[in-house]
């Protein structure tokens, strides 16, 4: 069996859930429990606090982009050694790519996992309603396991009385925790959420704050009580040896370039890829003996001024690309090689001039939510025909289409029509997509096999 583990839910977005996550990680971890956190969906930004939070690396588990065996597998060997496996859900608890089913939910996973649901309600202004707003939660579908409730923004201790006297009396699912209006500490916020996490902004200090508050409110012995009734059962054991080093891959990694899916970098490594971090904003150049580079998401709008004045490394990349090595770019790292920059003021910074047209960033978000990729050329994944899946999650878009080759056609969940998009130039491929490639270990391996050829003389 796998660790004890319980998936905090939400009623809807925006009723605190990452706050208590968050806290009930960083309590659970100073309580000197190995405490393996996971995120429901295709988020990159609530999995870099989850990890600050708890000391270990924090997953993703996407019931569309990848398939319930991954999912489980994922799941088994990441927490294999922990004492508590947390997961925060995404939206609210049945709110996914489908409206018409779970797919892509929260509620999809804790059905995979046989996990137990904590409940993060809304309780301002509510009495017996709120037991009616659980009961809801609880009775839509019986076989997802709402084990506690924990009220958020409570108006007083006799509030929170009423709330578990109104759940106790309807035969519902008991009140786990209470936190009082204005109790959690805020959090930075920006563009779909929470800002990338990093020491500066998630302190020590304010996650001290967020396991004080859950300490004070929730009943931390119950709900690792309720962890343990999750029936997840153990995945297949990991092979413990690494293959060895067929190519070298370049990772843009600094506080421009950082969304990147543990396990896509992990299964790149199992398939021989040799991980070699780098900063586009720091570093003066490439590291030495690179076969390629992957260019990650991130937000390289902000540090625009400072990536176009590094012409050391702009010129590095320049060479590497003209010597016909390969460079793979999703979303940021896709305006990285773009001519320049555009930002909300009008500025415009130039970049790599790897692709030729500029991007701009937009008031409003551009493009959010799942795609489905499919090959309409042989590409780094693939042959034509690959079918892999991803998301979009951007704010910045192409003044003009690429005068180059495309090697997608993408569909998006909302069923509009299909587009070209995957810009091919030289030995350069770019997208907007974030892929989800790790559960797809076929493409992993012709990626890396297209390393290999290119860096053959």
């Amino acid at each position: 069996m796998s660790a004890p583990c319980l998936v905090i839910a939400g009623t809807q977005s925006g009723v605190g859930k990452t706050s208590i996550t968050l806290g009930l990680v960083a309590a659970l971890t100073r309580r000197g429990l190995r405490v393996q956190t996971f995120k429901v969906g295709p988020d990159f930004l609530d999995p870099t606090y989850l990890a600050l939070a708890s000391g270990r690396p924090c997953l993703n588990l996407d019931g569309w982009m990848s398939d319930r065996e991954y999912v489980m597998d994922c799941f088994a060997q990441a927490s294999a050694d922990a004492d508590v496996a947390i997961v925060e859900g995404v939206m609210g608890m049945f709110d996914g790519a489908d409206p018409a089913g779970l797919a892509g939910s929260t509620a999809e996973i804790a059905q995979w996992l046989g996990a137990p649901v904590l409940l993060v309600a809304n309780a301002h202004g509510a009495g017996r309603s709120f037991a009616a707003m659980v009961h809801g939660f609880a009775t839509f579908l019986p076989e997802i396991q709402v084990a506690g409730v924990i009220a958020n923004r409570c108006g007083s201790a006799r509030h929170a009385e009423v709330l578990g006297i109104s759940l106790e009396s309807a035969g519902l699912p008991r009140l786990s925790g209470a936190v009082a209006r204005g109790g959690l500490p805020e959090l930075p916020s920006r563009h779909l959420g929470l800002v990338t996490a990093d020491g500066r902004l998630l302190t020590s200090d304010l996650l001290g704050k967020l396991a004080d508050a859950v300490e004070a409110s929730v009943d931390l012995d119950g709900v690792l009580e309720l962890a343990k009734r999750a029936q997840s059962a153990a995945a297949a054991p990991a092979t413990g040896e690494m293959p060895p080093t067929i190519a070298r891959l370049g990772v843009a990694r600094d506080e421009a370039f950082h969304f990147y899916y543990p396990d896509n970098l992990a299964a790149l490594e199992r398939a021989g890829c040799e991980i070699v971090q780098f900063s586009p904003l720091h570093d003066s150049g490439l590291p030495d003996g690179l076969d390629g580079i992957y260019l990650g998401g991130g937000y390289p709008e902000e540090f625009a001024a400072q990536l176009s004045s590094n012409t050391d490394m702009l010129g590095s990349i320049r060479a590497f690309a003209a010597a016909g090595r390969p460079i793979y770019a999703e979303c940021g790292g896709l305006m990285f090689l773009s001519a320049g920059i555009e930002t909300l003021d009008g500025t415009r910074h130039p970049m790599l001039g790897l692709l030729p047209a500029w991007t701009r960033m937009c008031a409003a978000r551009k493009s959010l939510g799942y795609m489905e990729v499919t090959t309409t050329r042989d590409c780094p994944w693939g042959p034509p025909g690959t079918v892999l899946r991803g998301h979009e999650f951007h704010y910045s878009e192409l003044i003009e289409t690429p005068a180059c080759e495309t090697g997608y056609e993408i569909r998006s969940r909302r069923g509009t029509p299909p587009r070209a998009e995957g810009y091919l130039t030289g030995s350069i491929f770019a997208s907007y997509v974030h892929l989800h490639f790790a559960s797809r270990p076929e493409c992993v391996r012709h990626f890396t096999h297209h390393l290999l050829k290119s860096c053959k003389p």
